[in-house]
C-alpha cells in the first residue's frame, strides 16, 4: 500500500516531478514530462504497478528528512542498529535527458542495503524488455517508444520481474544510482557525472531562490519552501504551472471524487502571477503570462478552463481500470472531462491576470489587447448564462454567483487597464455592462434573510469562493453584505477551523466519505479577515493551515481533519499559492497596519 499523501517528499526537473516517500520509495513520475504516462504508479496501486525503493535491510530505529538548503534536493538519513546512511535524492536541471540521482551516503558504521526496481510504463500496466546495454554500461527497460538506462556501479539481478540488488555503504563511501529516460528510437543517453550533477542542482535552486525579494517574515522557510514548489511544478519550455504532479489522489479517502490535475488552470492565472510578482519572480510572471496569451488565442467562445502543459486543449477523460487506486479510491482517471465546461469565471480571471501584470510593468505581447478585447466583447453576450462554476460541479449548470462577480472583474478590469494605458475600447458599453452585472448579482445573488451573498440564484446555500469578493473589489470589505457574507460561511462552513469550499448543509445523494476542507478556502478566509482590519483572525488561520504541511513543507489541496490527514492531489499548487499571498498580505498589513495590503489592483 502506498504512504499517506504526507509522507512524501517532492524531487523534479522542472519539466516533470517524483514523489519519494519516507520510507526510501519513489512511487509516482510521470517520464518524460507531467502529463506523460507514469512509469512508477505504486501510488495509486501496488509495487507491482511501479516503484523504486532502495531502504536499509535491517529495522530503522529513526528517519529524519530535508531538503538541502533551499533547493529541491532531498535527503532522507536512516538510522539502524549497524549505522547511519543518507539517502539524496534529486533530479538536474534537464540536460540532454531527464535523469533521477540517488546517492546513497555513509554517515557511520556500515548498513546493510537493498535496492528493488520496478519499471512499469503505461500507468503500471506496461512490463519492459530489460537487458544488458550493448555498450556494456547500464541496465536497459525498453516498451514502445518508452526507455530507461539505468546506472549503478552495484551489480544488479532480475528476479520476478523485478531488477534488485543488496550492496553495503560504510562511513564516508557514496553508492550512486542514475536513472535517465529517453526515446527508445534515439541512441542510449550519454551517462552524467552524479557528484557534479549535484552540485549543479544545488546551484541552479539556490541561485534562484536567492532571487527572491519577499522572505516571509517568520514564515520565510515556508514561504520560500511554497515558491520553490511553485517553480517545480512549472514546465520550462513554455511556462505552464500545472495544478498539481499527480493524478486521483482522493479528495475524500475512498472516494470517488479523483481527479487529473496535471494540466493548467485559468482558475489560477491571477493568483498564481501575484504570488510570484510579490516575490519578485518577474520572469517567471511573464512566462506565465505568454502562456497563458498562447493557450487562449483563438475563439474566444472556445477558451476553456484548462489547457495542456503546451496550450493541448484536448484533454480526454479515461479510467486506468488495472489501477485499484489510492487506498482503494476508485475509479483512477486520466484526463479531464472539465476542460470541456462552460465556467465564466475564467475570463475575469484571463482579463485581470493581464491587468495585473500591465500594473506591474510587465512587458505584455503587442497582440494581447486585441485579444483581450475581443474576450470581454464575447462575454457581454454570454455572461448571463449558466455554467458550472469555479469547482467544476458536473451537475446542470447554475447561474453561479462567484461566476458572475468574475465576469464584472472582467469589464471592470478592462475598462480600468483603457484608462489607466490609454487603451482604445467601447467603454460605454462596457461600463453599462460592469453597472449591469453588479446590479443583477446584489439583487439575485444576495439573501436578505440569511445576510449574505449564496451560492447560486436562489440558493440558500454557501460557497468558499464568496470569500474572494472584497480581494477582488467587488465591494468593499466594510459593506455590511461582504460583513454579513463572512459571518455566514464562519458559522455553516468552518470544520474544527478550516474553511470547506462546499456547504455541509447541502443535501446529496452520494454514499461518499466526507470531503476535506479546502486549504486555499482557509487562507481566502485569511485574506478577507486581512482586508477588515482583523489582523489576529487572519495570522491564526494562517498558522492553522501551515501547521498540518508535512515536515517538508509540503501541502495537498485539502485536510481531512477528523482522519488527520492531508488528501487530494499532492502537492497543489493552488494551496502554495495561496500560502504565499497570504503571507504576504500578512506582512504588508502589519507593516502598514492603517493601510491593508489588498491582493488585486482593483
Amino acid at each position: 500500500m502506498a504512504s499517506r499523501i504526507e509522507d512524501y517528499g517532492l524531487i523534479g526537473d522542472c519539466e516533470t516531478a517524483a514523489l519519494v516517500g519516507r520510507d526510501g520509495s519513489i512511487d509516482w513520475l510521470c517520464w518524460p514530462a507531467f502529463d506523460s504516462d507514469a512509469c512508477f504508479a505504486a501510488l495509486l496501486g501496488t509495487a507491482r504497478n511501479g516503484r523504486w525503493l532502495i531502504a536499509p535491510t535491517a529495522e530503522i530505529t529513526k528517519t529524519l528528512r530535508r531538503y538541502r538548503g533551499d533547493t529541491l534536493i532531498l535527503e532522507t538519513r536512516f538510522e539502524t542498529a549497524s549505522g547511519v546512511i543518507a539517502l539524496i535524492d534529486f533530479m538536474p536541471p534537464r540536460g540532454q535527458a531527464s535523469d533521477v540521482v540517488r546517492l546513497v551516503r555513509g554517515i557511520s558504521g556500515r548498513v546493510k542495503m537493498h535496492l528493488e526496481l520496478v519499471i512499469r510504463f503505461g500507468f503500471g500496466a506496461d512490463v519492459p524488455w530489460v537487458k544488458k546495454n550493448p555498450d556494456g554500461e547500464g541496465l536497459l527497460a525498453i516498451c514502445g517508444h518508452d526507455m530507461t538506462v539505468l546506472r549503478t556501479p552495484v551489480e544488479t539481478r532480475g528476479k520476478d520481474l523485478t531488477t534488485v540488488a543488496d550492496f553495503e555503504v560504510g562511513a564516508g563511501e557514496t553508492v550512486p544510482f542514475v536513472l535517465t529516460y529517453g526515446p527508445s528510437h534515439l541512441k542510449v543517453p550519454a551517462p552524467i557525472d552524479p557528484e557534479g550533477a549535484l552540485k549543479d542542482t544545488e546551484e541552479f535552486w539556490s541561485e534562484w531562490s536567492g532571487r527572491a525579494t519577499f522572505d516571509g517574515g517568520r514564515h520565510h522557510n515556508l514561504v520560500t519552501r511554497s515558491l520553490i514548489t511553485l517553480k517545480a511544478l512549472t514546465y520550462a519550455p513554455t511556462g505552464g504551472i500545472v495544478a498539481a504532479p499527480t493524478t486521483s489522489l482522493p479528495e475524500k479517502l475512498g472516494g470517488a471524487r479523483n481527479w487529473d490535475y496535471r494540466f493548467c488552470w485559468l482558475r489560477d492565472a491571477t493568483f498564481t502571477l501575484l504570488a510570484l510578482m510579490n516575490s519578485g519572480y518577474t520572469e517567471e510572471a511573464a512566462a506565465w503570462n505568454n502562456w497563458l496569451l498562447r493557450a487562449v488565442a483563438g475563439t474566444p467562445a472556445n477558451m476553456q478552463i484548462m489547457y495542456g502543459i503546451m496550450g493541448q486543449r484536448r484533454l480526454l477523460e479515461w479510467q486506468a481500470g488495472w489501477l485499484p487506486g489510492y487506498e482503494g479510491a476508485r475509479p483512477v482517471r486520466l484526463g479531464n472531462a472539465a476542460h470541456a465546461q462552460l465556467q465564466l469565471d475564467v475570463y475575469g480571471e484571463l482579463i485581470d491576470a493581464f491587468h495585473q501584470s500591465r500594473m506591474a510593468e510587465l512587458q505584455l505581447a503587442e497582440e494581447s489587447w486585441a485579444l483581450e478585447c475581443t474576450v470581454v466583447n464575447h462575454l457581454a453576450d454570454v455572461w448571463d448564462k449558466p455554467d458550472h462554476g469555479i469547482w467544476e460541479r458536473r451537475g446542470e449548470p447554475r447561474h453561479y454567483v462567484f461566476s458572475k462577480v468574475m465576469t464584472w472583474v472582467a469589464f471592470d478590469r478592462a475598462i480600468k487597464s483603457t484608462e489607466r494605458f490609454g487603451l482604445k475600447a467601447p467603454l460605454v458599453k462596457w461600463r453599462v455592462l460592469r453597472e449591469a452585472i453588479h446590479r443583477d448579482v446584489c439583487k439575485r445573488g444576495f439573501d436578505e434573510e440569511l445576510n449574505s451573498f449564496v451560492e447560486s440564484y436562489g440558493s440558500k446555500l454557501l460557497d468558499a469562493s464568496l470569500l474572494l469578493l472584497p480581494s477582488v473589489g467587488f465591494l468593499p470589505p466594510s459593506d455590511p453584505r461582504i460583513r454579513g457574507t463572512i459571518d455566514a460561511v464562519e458559522r455553516h462552513m468552518l470544520r474544527d477551523g478550516f474553511v470547506l469550499r462546499h456547504d455541509p448543509r447541502e443535501v446529496s445523494d452520494e454514499t461518499q466519505p466526507i470531503e476535506g476542507a479546502f486549504l486555499a478556502c482557509s487562507l481566502w478566509l485569511a485574506d478577507a479577515c486581512v482586508l477588515a482590519g482583523e489582523i489576529d483572525k487572519a495570522q491564526a488561520l494562517f498558522d492553522r493551515v501551515v501547521a498540518v504541511a508535512n515536515d517538508l513543507g509540503l501541502l495537498a489541496e485539502e485536510f481531512d481533519s477528523g482522519a488527520g490527514r492531508q488528501t487530494g492531489n499532492f502537492p497543489q499548487a493552488l494551496t502554495h499559492i495561496a500560502l504565499i499571498n497570504t503571507a504576504h498580505n500578512l506582512s504588508e498589513a502589519k507593516a502598514a497596519a492603517e493601510k491593508p495590503a489588498v491582493q488585486r489592483s482593483t
